[in-house]
């Protein structure tokens, strides 16, 4: 303390400096990684942070979705190209990330596998284009991705759980398969151990920073694009599920870490 957390949002500009060309104030905004400070009524942004939102995404919409969406652009379109045909794996297919990953990815043509913890959240995946739901709490997902793709693995696996999950997550893999490290929810994964890829089938492993994505103007500007083209054409629909006011921000944190949320959520100042 003193400390701001949250580093993503949507608003209105109120003004900008001197030399500003990027937004100017009145205009609709949203954006993602910048510094810490989003649980807040107002936040100084760097310009070349900000994103114009078009006329077709809400401002609830656009606040629920653009570290999300974003990651998902990149873990799918560069991280890993996803190729129509191919069979992926995504953990933690009912939260916010999954959810968006498991439409997008459909729509490339994927047959996708995602990982749930119970029956209702197997619902809201299948919903959201997941073409087999694997109920981790009572089946073997490995064995189930096996038996899905023929004993052949899957092309990638998306892993945000971490450490439980790791050491099934590379069994999942197909020969030369990329394993994606964007989370660790479960407890960070352990150290790499480049014979154990080599052992499993020459592997990939990537831990992914969508940051590094990012960092220069043009690239976040490209994936804010992608993003907004496929929210705005309905391929990727954004599930908001949970609305807190700031001063629930505790209750907030309680409800993730208590895995009673499924989605996106987000605070309304």
């Amino acid at each position: 303390m003193p400390a701001v957390l949250g580093r993503e949002g949507a608003g209105v500009v109120e003004a900008v400096g001197p030399g500003v060309s990027e937004v100017k104030a009145g205009q609709r905004v949203a954006y993602s990684g910048g510094p810490t400070g989003a649980y807040a009524e107002a936040q100084t942004i760097p310009a070349d942070r900000l994103i114009a939102l078009p006329e077709g995404i809400d401002d609830r919409t656009a606040a629920a979705m653009m570290l999300k969406g974003l990651t998902v652009r990149n873990l799918i379109l560069r991280t890993h190209r996803v190729a129509p045909g191919e069979a992926i794996l995504v953990h933690a297919a009912a939260g916010g990330v999954g959810l968006i990953l498991c439409q997008w990815a459909k729509q490339l043509g994927a047959t996708v596998i995602g990982t749930v913890g119970s029956d209702e959240k197997a619902a809201l995946a299948d919903a959201c284009g997941c073409d087999h739901t694997i109920v981790y709490t009572r089946e073997d997902f490995v064995a189930r991705v096996r038996e899905i793709t023929s004993g052949e693995g899957v092309a990638v696996v998306y892993d945000s759980v971490g450490k439980a999950t790791y050491p099934g997550s590379l069994d999942c893999l197909r020969p030369m398969g990329l394993m994606v490290s964007f989370g660790a929810a479960s407890g960070p994964i352990p150290p790499v151990e480049p014979d154990l890829l080599s052992a499993k089938g020459s592997l990939f492993f990537n831990r992914h920073a969508n940051l590094f994505y990012t960092r220069k103007r043009e690239d976040l500007v490209a994936s804010a694009e992608d993003l907004f083209a496929v929210v705005a054409a309905g391929q990727v629909r954004i599930h908001l599920t949970r609305t807190y006011a700031l001063e629930d921000a505790a209750r907030a944190h309680r409800d993730l870490k208590g895995r009673k949320t499924t989605g996106s959520s987000i605070f309304v100042p």
